[in-house]
């Protein structure tokens, strides 16, 4: 035997004695004459059947209720106010009553409660007419109030938000305890709220229409694609009709029924003295099609078009984010039903940009199988300004040529486990090794050799990495000599910069690639083995010998972030993506903080390396991209990791920091060493400068323009060098050169060795004598470090 419900105490009666019931409960309810009622009595065919018939009442009936804020759409705009995406789970918007015109007043007044001014909350007239139809055997009627009405709606929506099934069945079956309920609480609520209070509440709560559309202002502009307040009186009685059956009275889908409701509703409107004849019969000779203009609200990001991975990224931020609410549960009601404003970064001209950057690259479905992110954020600030992919947006998985996988964002953000970054983690390196005492002027060794893994500095943070043997090479292969740092840091040679791991330890330089923004999404140390990283901190980068060359995943945001410190002279700031959310009646919410450190990098230390991956666009691995197009101070770096399976470009200016992606987010580790085709274009060997750079360039020279000029901070002297400027001596005296060398493989396994491809740069040993041409004068180069003058400093450094 089932238990009784705890919630309810019921009893039964014959239908005779609760006809009596409700008409003492009428007349207890009378106030100064003014009586309040409109019950609903169950048709009979008699006498017989009504003394047979039985119903369930409650024995206490609740009196009060407590209106509070109602379900209403939740909409996310850009930073310039345009709207990009609206939530909801029942659409509505919430709008005070001297925004809705009063044509719209008089019309749901005239059909749903014409006496709305003259009664207390139940209309004993409406009642007495609808019980003596019912008992008489005639279809069922009713005389719910709008007060009455608005209760409904208030229960029902309390009991979706609060999840609660039961109270929703309670709040809409047809029966008598309902009917009690309602006119007990409508009594009540008009003692609390005025007339107008009720009316406005009424005509924010009630559906008007079959696609989950509540309140006038929803429905005006669905239907209309104007707000409430412009309605006309024809719009206003095609709207107040719906309500008595919204999916029958749906103006876009039985318009002949529509029509008939509508004109009814005209016709009470005359009636009560709210229109002119003239006005009633101009109304009535129009068809609905010809007074329709549909505007449908699309719900979720999918409406946002090419801004649809920025409004994910947001709308995860929101449910996952303690800000916002204690359990995801809560965060997600609080965004499909709480009515919040967000207000994000996104710029929708760099947005667009962006958009078309990456698609233009590797458009969607390319016979590559290759696929492009991008990311642009505001140094200084951590504001997204721009988040793009080539592959369109779904909202689930499914739909062949789709992806839900946000391949810029983080695993939290876009579910997406990142990509190795190659050779973009080397100015972590770069910077670590400035910090511990070198210069970009101090040679390295180039050439390919072998070293114990074990060897490499790891105290404190880690025990010994072990026996193993790691070869890193060169993307096309021979040995280098030595050279300097500078030109391993444009030329991005492997064996060079893993000459330069040796020399450091490795846990400052996880230390300081943390501090300046590099976030893993996957990491190989613990238990877990390889696993993704969600909330990643320090001790989840990865301290091993290959870490040097790139070898952890990340993600274009990150990246774009982690370099915009560099470009604000050492302040990192997490990326965010909203700058206000307020909901019903004003409230503002915390939003998440950017977090900036202003002394994530030393000064002197972020301007040097900057100076360094300047050297990028003029003599290394970009150098085909020529910089920017108005010629403003630019720099950046390529990355490729092991046999090309994933390509990066991240540059930056002072104002604005961004990083494309051209990789396999399915196969991530496929192999584009042995050529092949982009967009049409054949390659020899995909680089970070053969797809990604070029689409970086495109969405940048259209970012940056009205953006003002600025210089980059001045580098060090003493961290530059001049003691030994040289040109690269390659064993083999020169070597032939090469436009497109980039980043190869940077060395595989957890601290695995192996041959793997390197980086090696563009115009490599490109004098041919090995020696000679291209030498620095070294006393022009100090020279010019004394004075501070960093072009006469490139010109007497020559070519390297």
């Amino acid at each position: 035997m089932a238990k009784s419900d705890p919630r309810r105490i019921t009893r039964t009666m014959p239908a005779t004695q609760l006809v009596a019931l409700l008409l003492a409960f009428v007349l207890a309810a009378g106030v100064g004459g003014v009586l309040a009622a409109g019950l609903v009595i169950p048709a009979v065919a008699g006498v017989n059947a009504a003394a047979d018939s039985t119903v369930e009442v409650y024995d206490e009936v609740p009196a009060e209720l407590e209106p509070r804020p109602m379900s209403q759409q939740s909409r996310i705009y850009a930073a310039n106010g345009k709207l990009l995406a609206t939530f909801y789970a029942q659409n509505r918007i919430v709008v005070p009553l001297d925004e809705i015109s009063e044509n719209m007043q008089h019309a749901v007044i005239a059909i749903e409660d014409e006496r709305f001014y003259e009664h207390g909350g139940i209309d004993v007239q409406g009642m007495t007419r609808a019980l003596a139809n019912n008992v008489a055997g005639h279809a069922t009627q009713g005389a719910s109030t709008l007060t009455q009405q608005y209760v409904k709606n208030m229960l029902i929506d309390q009991a979706l938000q609060d999840g609660d099934q039961f109270a929703v069945i309670k709040a809409s079956e047809d029966s008598i305890s309902r009917k009690l309920t309602e006119a007990k609480m409508a009594i009540s609520l008009e003692k609390t709220m005025t007339k107008d209070e009720v009316l406005q509440g009424y005509l924010n709560a009630a559906q008007f229409g079959s696609r989950s559309i509540y309140g006038v202002e929803a429905a005006s502009r669905y239907y209309f694609d104007k707000h409430a307040s412009e309605l006309s009186v024809v719009e206003a009685a095609t709207v107040a009709g719906i309500t008595k059956s919204p999916s029958r009275f749906d103006p876009t889908v039985n318009p002949e029924e529509a029509k008939e409701r509508r004109d009814l509703v005209l016709q009470n409107m005359w009636k009560l003295g709210y229109i002119s004849t003239e006005e009633r019969d101009e109304a009535k000779e129009k068809t609905i099609k010809e007074t329709l203009d549909v505007n449908p609200t699309e719900i979720g990001c999918a409406a946002a078009g090419n801004s649809a991975f920025f409004c994910d990224y947001v709308t995860k931020e929101i449910v996952t984010n303690p800000v916002f609410g204690e359990t995801k549960a809560e965060r997600q009601q609080l965004l499909y039903r709480g009515g919040l404003e967000i207000h994000t970064t996104l710029d929708p001209k760099k947005q667009k940009a962006a958009s078309a950057a990456v698609k233009n690259a590797v458009p969607a479905g390319d016979s590559s199988g290759l696929q492009s992110a991008i990311a642009s954020v505001e140094p200084g600030t951590g504001k997204i300004l721009a988040m793009a992919q080539n592959i369109p947006y779904t909202p689930s998985e499914g739909k062949e040529g789709t992806t839900r996988v946000n391949y810029a964002a983080d695993p939290t953000h876009g579910a997406s486990g990142g990509f190795q970054v190659g050779s973009n983690f080397k100015p972590f390196v770069l910077a670590e090794w400035l910090k511990e005492g070198h210069t970009l002027s101090e040679r390295v060794n180039a050439n390919e050799v072998t070293r114990t893994v074990g060897n490499f500095q790891t105290k404190p943070c880690v025990g010994w990495l072990g026996p193993e043997p790691w070869t890193p090479g060169n993307a096309e292969g021979g040995g280098q000599g030595y050279i300097s740092a500078l030109e391993a840091t444009f030329r991005s040679v492997n064996t060079a910069y893993a000459s330069m791991g040796y020399e450091l330890n490795l846990c400052k330089l996880r230390n300081t690639a943390w501090d300046m923004g590099f976030r893993p999404t996957r990491a190989t140390g613990g238990e877990e083995g390889n696993r993704v990283v969600t909330d990643p901190t320090v001790e989840d980068i990865d301290v091993r010998a290959p870490m040097l060359l790139g070898t952890q995943e990340s993600t274009p945001l990150y990246q774009a972030a982690a370099y915009a410190t560099l470009a604000t002279g050492g302040t990192y700031c997490s990326p965010v993506a909203i700058t206000a959310v307020t909901g019903p009646g004003g409230k503002e919410y915390d939003v998440p903080d950017a977090k900036c450190n202003k002394n994530a990098l030393p000064e002197n230390v972020a301007n040097t390396v900057v100076y360094a991956m300047e050297k990028v666009f003029t003599e290394g691995t970009a150098r085909t991209l020529g910089g920017l197009a108005d010629g403003r101070p630019v720099a950046g770096k390529t990355g490729t990791s092991n046999a090309s399976a994933q390509t990066w470009f991240t540059g930056f200016t002072p104002n604005l920091s961004t990083s494309v992606w051209v990789g396999n987010a399915d196969r991530p580790n496929e192999d584009h060493t042995n050529g092949g085709v982009v967009n049409g274009k054949p390659y020899r060997v995909l680089y970070g400068s053969t797809v990604a750079a070029p689409a970086w360039k495109e969405y940048m020279d259209q970012a940056i323009s009205g953006l003002e000029v600025k210089d980059f901070g001045s580098p060090d002297p003493d961290m530059i060098g001049v003691g030994a400027i040289r040109p690269s001596t390659p064993d083999n005296g020169g070597g032939d050169s090469s436009d497109e060398g980039d980043d190869g493989g940077n060395g595989g396994g957890d601290n695995g060795g192996g041959d793997n491809g390197g980086d090696q740069g563009n115009d490599r040993g490109g004098n041919g004598n090995g020696n000679g041409n291209g030498r620095a004068d070294a006393e022009a180069a100090w020279d010019a470090v004394q004075n501070g003058d960093w072009e006469s400093l490139g010109d007497a450094w020559g070519d390297n």
